[in-house]
C-alpha cells in the first residue's frame, strides 16, 4: 500500500478550504498546504487539521504548484485546489488505488458547480485533469493562470472513477471579476513569451470560443447559466488578446 501526499495551494480560501480538507481525510497520509500569506482565516482553519502549513510568496499558479509538490514527503501526490473536494465515489477509487497502485498518473473528471448548478456542457464537461501522480513523472506547466500537469515522455495516465467536485463561482459577479483578472494574467504571460495580437484576432478568437462552447459543446443544454458561462468565457478570450495587443504597442 502506498503513502499519499495531498498538495494544496491557498490564498484567502476561508470559504472553501474546510470542505476541501474534510474531503481528503480518508485518503491522505500527509497534507501539505502552501499559502501565499492569506489575510483571512485560511491559516486558522488549516490549523484545525493535521496539515503541514507553509507560507511562501506567490510564484504564479504554475510555480506555486511545483513548489508545493517539492515540499511533500511521499512519492505519490494528489494535487487538489482549495475550491475542490473529493466525491465519495472518488474517495473509494483512491482508496482502492492506494492498495493496488499499477500506474504512473491518473486522470480525474472534474464536475463544475456554477452558482449552485452542476454544469454538464458549455465546454466545462467533460473536464479531465491529471491530479494523482508519481511526482517524478512530470511537472506543472502551461501559461498562467491556466496550469496543467505535463507528463514525462512515454507516461500513459489511467482514469479514476468518481468526480472531483469543483466550486469555482458562487455568483456571476465573482466570475466577471475573475475574467478581468485572468485575462490580464494570461496577456502578460503570452507577452513574456513573445506572442503578438491585435483587435481583429481578439474578435475572431472570442467569436469562435462562443460558437464552440455554446453550439458545438452544447452550452444551451445548461440553460441560462450555460449562456452566461459561454459569453463570459468568450469575453475572457477577447480581453486576453486585446490586452496582449495593447502590451505589444507599448
Amino acid at each position: 500500500m502506498i503513502n499519499l501526499s495531498i498538495a494544496i495551494i491557498t490564498y484567502n480560501e476561508e470559504r472553501d478550504i474546510r470542505r476541501c480538507l474534510e474531503s481528503v481525510q480518508k485518503v491522505a497520509d500527509e497534507i501539505v498546504v502552501v499559502d501565499s500569506y492569506s489575510t483571512d482565516k485560511t491559516k486558522e482553519i488549516c490549523e484545525e487539521f493535521e496539515v503541514n502549513f507553509i507560507e511562501h510568496e506567490f510564484e504564479g499558479y504554475i510555480g506555486q504548484k511545483n513548489y508545493v509538490m517539492a515540499q511533500t514527503n511521499y512519492q505519490y501526490v494528489m494535487s487538489i485546489d482549495a475550491d475542490e473536494a473529493l466525491s465519495e465515489k472518488l474517495i473509494e477509487s483512491i482508496q482502492y488505488i492506494k492498495k493496488h497502485w499499477d500506474g504512473e498518473a491518473y486522470y480525474v473528471n472534474r464536475l463544475n458547480n456554477y452558482c449552485g448548478q452542476w454544469i454538464n456542457f458549455s465546454g466545462w464537461s467533460p473536464d479531465r485533469k491529471i491530479r494523482l501522480i508519481d511526482k517524478d513523472k512530470g511537472m506543472w506547466k502551461g501559461v498562467n493562470p491556466h496550469d496543467r500537469f505535463e507528463l514525462s515522455s512515454g507516461v500513459k495516465p489511467k482514469m479514476l472513477r468518481g468526480p472531483l467536485l469543483h466550486y469555482p463561482y458562487y455568483t456571476i459577479e465573482e466570475h466577471q471579476k475573475k475574467v478581468e483578472h485572468f485575462s490580464t494574467l494570461a496577456a502578460e504571460a503570452m507577452f513574456a513569451n513573445g506572442k503578438r495580437s491585435n483587435i481583429l484576432r481578439a474578435i475572431v478568437s472570442a467569436g469562435f470560443k462562443l460558437f464552440r462552447n455554446y453550439i458545438i459543446k452544447a452550452g444551451f443544454w445548461d440553460g441560462y447559466y450555460g449562456w452566461v458561462i459561454c459569453t463570459l468565457s468568450a469575453k475572457e478570450t477577447y480581453l486576453k488578446y486585446k490586452k496582449l495587443g495593447e502590451l505589444n504597442k507599448t
